[in-house]
């Protein structure tokens, strides 16, 4: 079963940059956060929207290649499988023009309830536009 890939293209500016010349890797936890959540206002039914929101509960993260200022990388994100209770994974991966990978990551979330403010089994409405057929 292949999951529907959601891109979304970010360009390297000056501020994201390091004393090494490249984009910083506190930068690329941003982006990883921003594609994700650019996925969800995109895919996600505005009443669940309205009622829940993601956090992430770890990063796994591997820099392959340097990005500098100007460039511009594809952000590619999809979800992995079946949620586990509040859990779910989703990967991400920053192409260049080269077609390069340049950052990969494997980040999980979990689901929490905004009237209550407690997580919660992510409900199979919720997460079935992120799965695919």
């Amino acid at each position: 079963m292949t999951r529907p890939v959601f891109t979304l293209p970010i360009m390297a500016r000056p501020e994201h940059i390091d004393e090494l010349g490249h984009v910083n890797n506190a930068v690329w936890v941003q982006w990883i956060q921003e594609v994700a959540l650019a996925h969800w206002y995109r895919v996600a039914d505005p009443a669940h929207q309205n009622a829940y929101v993601w956090v992430v509960v770890r990063h796994e993260i591997d820099y392959l290649r340097a990005v500098v200022a100007g460039e511009t990388v594809m952000g590619r994100t999809w979800v992995g499988d079946a949620p586990r209770g509040a859990r779910f994974e989703r990967h991400m991966e920053f192409i260049g023009a080269d077609d390069k990978v340049r950052v990969k990551a494997i980040t999980q979330w979990a689901i929490i309830d905004k009237a209550s403010g407690r997580p919660l089994r992510v409900p199979a409405e919720v997460i079935a536009p992120f799965m695919g057929d």
